[in-house]
């Protein structure tokens, strides 16, 4: 199994640079690959804030490499639950870190927007410090 820096997702993503979308391909042909939930999350940033994509074509994105056979997720049911959040409207970082600590009683917050945005989403009650 090989693991995938962000670089290498997003280049399969935007195919921006075809040398390297074609060597990222390659990798995810290759065999098995190892996608880490803090590559998940700087994908989305950088696909928001340098290639400017909606949240839709985020979620599209991610959810078609996560989707491939060959690919496996860190924490899988933590960033299917992020991913089902996100596509529901909350920002995918906040998102990410509630579905993360589905195993907690409770997940404090000073951001009273995500404890309202996840009042009947989240896996445990989100409320304010």
């Amino acid at each position: 199994m090989v693991a995938v820096d962000t670089d290498v997702l997003v280049r399969l993503v935007t195919n921006d640079h075809p040398a390297q979308a074609a060597r990222a391909a390659a990798v995810f042909r290759s065999g098995p690959v190892f996608v880490p939930k803090s590559v998940l999350l700087e994908a989305e940033w950088v696909l928001r804030y340098s290639y400017e994509l909606g949240s839709e074509a985020i979620l599209r994105a991610l959810r078609g490499v996560l989707g491939l056979p060959n690919v496996t997720a860190e924490d899988s049911r933590s960033v299917v639950l992020a991913l089902r959040l996100f596509e529901n409207g909350l920002d995918f970082a906040d998102a990410l870190h509630v579905a993360s600590s589905a195993g907690a009683e409770r997940f404090v917050t000073f951001d009273a927007r995500l404890v309202k945005r996840t009042a009947t989403s989240a896996p445990m009650e989100v409320a304010l410090a």
